[in-house]
């Protein structure tokens, strides 16, 4: 009798002479859930932590195959950390080892934000002093996003047609047009311009402008950014109600499917259904869930079980987390050799970097939304230009939860201030 596939590890052998152990089932996973309880300071700090115990200590793979690995985890969607632990995982213990190093990177992060969510909803932000708190590491919220998009496109948007991508995708975006179509026509362009179709190229981006155009004056000119900027439709009845489970699930999974080049590039398809679509929070809402999540050790996707939560309680939390979990087990479950092969495909990779650079489009679309909501005083912007200053002046591992502690107790303080005077 054969032994099923999902029980078999990967090959283990290296060429360089590394061998992945077979790890106790109990030991995998602890080894794994204790990467994710240390999973501070953001994919970067996050990646090299795997890569320093497992590479460079305990040589399970070599330095060479981690860089093949790390890089089609760079080009599918997903949080790439997380995706390496299921992949070492499943070279120990096959499939289901696999699922259990998944699991124990993502549990800290989920027990923590599902925990802070249902604290949120019990109690509230309703005394003047957290109201004053959070208010302040909102702006903080928002400087995060905008050094993301600067730092995901200076990795992204590398030539001029991929400028024009992007711009033409933020205008997109606050025109109103589904990101569906925004992020297929991005790909296109970029596929036939560097398949040397140029004239094909020039007239599908020509098309795209005038449709953006025409949709414009169609919908009464940045109908998106109004609606970007606030909910529409009944929020009352559905925050009462609650959404239904599926339709968490559904756009939990969407997002995950959607995070390419990095996990802030979640943020413009969560924040469309959430808040635009779904209203069941408000872009105020969805600022405070970005903050708690930035406290926390896990992948910034984490953020989901927040808005879950506020959609539909505890089984909300969960849906939507399994939904923007899902793709990045699947990935590597599925067939992480078959997608190695796909991914440098030069067809599927030039169409996947026109898309990544219309996601920072569509980021950079919301982010002047929700910059909208943050910075509403001379007070705000100057703590904004702070924020800014130090994060692209810092690489410092915690600089993301020092940041919003800090932009914290400058609320306090402020607070404090304006009672005392």
């Amino acid at each position: 009798m054969t032994t099923p596939i999902s029980d078999v590890p990967l090959a283990n052998g290296d060429a360089d002479g590394c061998t992945v152990p077979r790890e106790p089932w109990l030991r995998l996973f602890l080894r794994f859930l204790r990467f994710g309880a240390l999973a501070w300071g953001g994919p970067v700090a996050q990646i090299a932590m795997i890569r320093q115990e497992l590479v460079d200590e305990d040589r399970w793979i070599s330095s060479a195959h981690f860089n093949r690995v790390l890089a089609v985890y760079q080009v599918l969607p997903g949080p790439e950390a997380h995706e390496l632990c299921v992949y070492f995982g499943m070279r120990s213990r096959g499939r289901w080892g696999g699922v259990l190093a998944g699991l124990g990177f993502m549990l800290p992060g989920f027990v923590l934000m599902f925990a802070l969510s249902w604290a949120y909803v019990r109690y509230g932000l309703q005394t003047e002093g957290v109201a004053a708190v959070f208010a302040a590491v909102q702006v903080a919220v928002a400087a995060l996003i905008v050094r993301a998009v600067v730092r995901i496109g200076e990795h992204v948007v590398t030539d001029r047609w991929l400028w024009g991508i992007a711009i033409g995708a933020t205008a997109a975006q606050l025109a109103g047009i589904h990101f569906g179509i925004i992020l297929t026509v991005a790909g296109g362009i970029y596929l036939l311009a560097q398949r040397e179709f140029r004239r094909l190229a020039w007239a599908l981006a020509a098309l795209a402008v005038a449709g953006v155009i025409g949709y414009a004056v169609a919908m009464g000119g940045l109908a998106g950014f109004a609606a970007l900027s606030g909910s529409t439709g009944d929020a009352e009845a559905v925050r009462r109600d609650g959404m239904p489970m599926l339709a968490l699930f559904w756009s939990g999974l969407k997002a995950g499917l959607l995070t390419f080049g990095g996990a802030y590039t979640v943020i413009p398809f969560l924040q469309r259904d959430a808040v635009t679509q779904g209203v069941w929070m408000s872009n105020t809402q969805f600022l405070e869930g970005l903050a708690l999540s930035g406290l926390l050790p896990a992948p910034l996707i984490i953020f989901s079980t927040f808005v879950g939560y506020l959609g539909g309680g505890p089984w909300g939390a969960v849906a939507m987390t399994v939904g923007i979990f899902l793709p990045a087990f699947a990935f590597t479950l599925v067939g992480h050799d078959a997608l190695e092969r796909v991914v440098h495909q030069p067809r599927i990779r030039l169409f996947l970097e026109g898309l990544t650079a219309g996601v920072v489009g569509l980021i950079a679309g919301t982010t002047l939304a929700l910059m909208r909501i943050s910075l509403t005083g001379l007070e705000a912007v100057i703590l904004f230009a702070l924020v800014l200053a130090v994060l692209f002046a810092s690489k410092a591992k915690l600089v993301i939860p020092a940041v919003i502690g800090a932009a914290a107790l400058w609320g306090w303080l402020s607070l404090s201030i304006r009672i005392a005077a």
